[in-house]
């Protein structure tokens, strides 16, 4: 029987917000164990500072740039209730992978691909899904105050699905998790005989400015609400790992613990308001090493060694030809996928190199940084509508940072490394010619899906 596997992906956690990445005031047990038993990532990337096109890759093995889930012109970088796009049907995701292998698939959380039922989970290779269809703070209140603008008025109470149909509407957010939490731990037990791979995008931290918690962890972080929701998220993950290890499967699983994208970080950056990315620089929401660099822990008792650390650039795209490694299943014929099957990474104790000759890093449609080896360079752009380093009137040099030795970000030597720049530039422009820049399409781009006539996801 193949391996089961189990992902979780938390909302904008920040790089610096579990004690196994530096907290020193978030309290993270479970994390810790799965840290000292398992295998710490400190270069895992996602592929977007924001959710949707972050999931993307998650989803397909591939930029969101190659699958056009990084940008439209109706909800700009994120998706919104009611939007008439979502992932494309013919697009082929992780869960319809493995479930071509023989697998149970699950996804218990957060989908944000699409809230119509053409995009829906249980379109895109999902036996079961239970949970809500785009962020938790896309509120009926909100749409309100929004107004016409992304047809606001029309916004749905938040809708909690099964399957495809809404069980409940304005539901009480602070009991997310621990409802996640439970509904996975049944999913476990169901499928504790046959393999199985059970997605858990959970809806906390979040991108409200209080985080949600349930009533035992509510109020008891020195972090204030952030901490609370990560404490509950750490418990929610020993919950995992206890109920494998009951069920004596534990050593039959791959765990994996990540975040989407980056802590947005509150105004004082020294501070917990909404996470933080430090040592890291940068916000989440932006083409930082804060936006992007996310942490990541893996646990497969026996199987991975316990206590060791993984430097090397891994990212969320490699979790599709991993997982299709692992399962015995078929990579997708006749399209390009950009991760790697990473699994001698994460089996060996000797030092493996990344599989990337390069990394890109784009805000929406434009790249705004590429990284090769230690190196990351900030291209020169002549305008940008956000940017971590530039401001307006800026950026018109090149910005070259080495990751690895500067992990702050905080020295440019791009004037001391011509060579590197040059190199640089020259993967940007091949880059843009296949992944495509702002208003130039890319050669090997493919189209989101689209229908006519959303409609709300309310109850019938």
């Amino acid at each position: 029987m193949q391996p089961n596997i189990v992902l979780i992906v938390t909302d904008n956690l920040g790089y610096g917000d579990i004690e196994p990445f530096g907290s020193e005031i978030i309290r993270t047990p479970n994390l810790n164990r799965m840290a000292k038993e398992g295998r710490k990532f400190t270069h895992f990337y996602v592929t977007a500072g924001v959710c949707t096109p972050s999931r993307a890759s998650i989803m397909t093995g591939s930029y969101a740039q190659r699958v056009g889930m990084d940008y439209n012109d109706r909800d700009g970088n994120v998706l919104r209730p009611i939007s008439p796009y979502g992932l494309h049907p013919d697009e082929v995701t992780v869960a319809e992978v493995v479930q071509q292998a023989g697998y149970a698939t699950g996804i218990i959380g957060k989908w944000h691909l699409g809230d119509q039922k053409p995009f829906l989970p249980t379109r895109q290779g999902f036996d079961y899904f239970f949970g809500i269809p785009y962020s938790d703070d896309m509120t009926q209140v909100v749409g309100q105050r929004i107004g016409e603008r992304l047809d606001g008025k029309r916004w749905p109470p938040l809708p909690l699905m099964l399957n495809e149909e809404v069980v409940e509407a304005g539901i009480d957010r602070n009991l997310l998790t621990k409802r996640y939490t439970q509904k996975a731990l049944e999913y476990i037990e169901a499928h504790k005989d046959t393999s199985f791979f059970l997605y858990i995008p959970q809806a906390m931290p979040g991108s409200t400015k209080k985080p949600f918690a349930s009533e035992k962890f509510r109020g008891k972080s020195q972090g204030g609400p952030w901490g609370d929701s990560v404490e509950e998220l750490d418990w929610s993950t020993g919950e995992i790992m206890n109920k494998l290890e009951e069920l004596e499967i534990a050593e039959h699983t791959l765990l994996i613990f990540t975040s989407d994208n980056g802590a947005p970080m509150g105004e004082d950056l020294s501070g917990m308001e909404r996470g933080t990315n430090r040592p890291l620089y940068g916000r989440g929401y932006t083409t930082s090493e804060g936006g992007f660099r996310v942490p990541t822990l893996m646990w497969w008792p026996g199987t991975i060694p316990g206590g060791t650390v993984h430097g090397e650039l891994v990212t969320t795209m490699d979790l599709l030809p991993t997982f299709a490694h692992l399962a015995g299943g078929k990579l997708p014929d006749a399209r390009i996928i950009d991760g790697y099957n990473i699994w001698p990474l994460l089996k060996d104790t000797a030092s493996t190199q990344s599989p990337y000759d390069v990394f890109y890093y784009y805000h929406q449609e434009q790249l705004q940084a590429v990284r090769r080896g230690p190196w990351k360079l900030f291209v020169p752009l002549e305008e940008f509508s956000q940017h971590p380093h530039f401001r307006e009137g800026e950026g018109h040099e090149p910005l070259l940072f080495n990751v690895r030795e500067d992990i702050s970000s905080r020295h440019n030597v791009a004037k001391a490394n011509p060579k590197v720049v040059e190199e640089l530039m020259e993967w940007a422009q091949k880059g843009r010619r296949d992944l495509g820049d702002t208003n130039n399409p890319g050669k090997n781009q493919r189209p989101p899906g689209k229908i006519e006539n959303p409609v709300p996801v309310s109850m019938k």
